[in-house]
């Protein structure tokens, strides 16, 4: 499957590498400044998971697209907490393999801006650190995209659609419940253990962050 994937993005113009294993592809990964990524999730060695975890935790933000055998809403989330932009489930057609690089590859790195603030929750993308007042809360790399999205539109409604596009990307499968699933883990991290609903749903329409009280 790599070479078919490598001679079709050979045909369509990109320069390509191929990595047998988790290990050479966390080596590609940190040597090379890749425009993105598609990593397997069933790597000799190393998973895929644990690959794009690792390449995050090395400050590697090379757009990565995950390809699995397995669509249960779990498998998809552990692959978007690892830190993966999007997800693609074999079989699979090339034609969509390439048009959702291309998606992501417009797209590109997120930008780092400078610490947001709402309310006593402080989030700093520099160093991936989210607080509440002085307490530091462990999130995942997906939960703190979507945090990020809703802190940097303060009081907005966002739409589903609209965080998609933020931490995932705009071609994701919008019929999965998979933002409802993230939103409610932000929930009892940011808000629960606090006594705060912060964390808004506008039925009908998405989600909105207050400052609260």
């Amino acid at each position: 499957m790599a070479n078919v994937i490598r001679r079709s993005l050979t045909r369509e113009g990109f320069a390509t590498d191929v990595a047998p294993d988790g290990d050479d592809a966390l080596m590609k990964a940190s040597a090379v400044d890749y425009d993105a990524i598609v990593l397997d999730v069933m790597l000799p060695g190393r998973s895929g998971f644990d690959v794009c975890r690792i390449m995050r935790e090395r400050g590697v933000w090379s757009p990565v697209l995950m390809l699995t055998a397995r669509d249960a809403v779990p498998d998809r989330v552990a692959g978007l907490d690892s830190g993966a932009d999007d997800y693609l489930v074999k079989p699979f057609a090339l034609a969509e393999l390439l048009a959702r690089l291309r998606s992501l590859m417009r797209r590109g790195r997120p930008e780092r801006p400078t610490i947001l603030q709402v309310g006593d929750l402080r989030l700093d993308p520099a160093t991936r650190e989210v607080h509440r007042a002085e307490e530091l809360i462990e999130l995942s790399a997906k939960e703190f995209a979507l945090l990020e999205a809703l802190m940097r539109r303060c009081g907005e409604v966002l739409t589903r659609l609209d965080l998609i596009e933020q931490a995932w990307d705009i071609a994701y499968e919008t019929r999965s419940n998979v933002v409802d699933v993230y939103i409610r883990r932000l929930r009892l991290k940011i808000d629960r253990p606090y006594g705060l609903s912060t964390l808004e749903t506008i039925r009908g329409i998405g989600y909105r962050l207050s400052a609260g009280t």
